[in-house]
């Protein structure tokens, strides 16, 4: 069964499903795509969907807080390179 015959079959599953089986196949798929693989990092290590909100929030924090680095603190910075 290929997966447009499995995408069908799901549909017609999912178009007479009650409320508790829908949150079930919900939950399902949001484990699955928080779970797969979507950026890697500098160092090549692979981040899933939930560890990289967790970043980019733990990032926003950091700028929120002024843990961060001017452009202009980098330019002078750089002359000394």
């Amino acid at each position: 069964m290929g997966a447009l015959e499995l995408r069908d079959n799901l549909l017609q599953y999912i178009n007479q499903a009650d409320e508790r089986l829908l949150k079930v196949v919900k939950a399902v798929m949001e484990s699955y795509w928080e779970e797969e693989n979507v950026i890697y990092t500098i160092d090549g290590k692979p981040l899933t969907r939930l560890a990289y909100k967790e970043e980019l929030n733990d990032a926003i924090n950091e700028i929120k807080r002024g843990e961060f680095t001017s452009q202009e603190d980098l330019e002078k910075e750089s002359e000394n390179w």
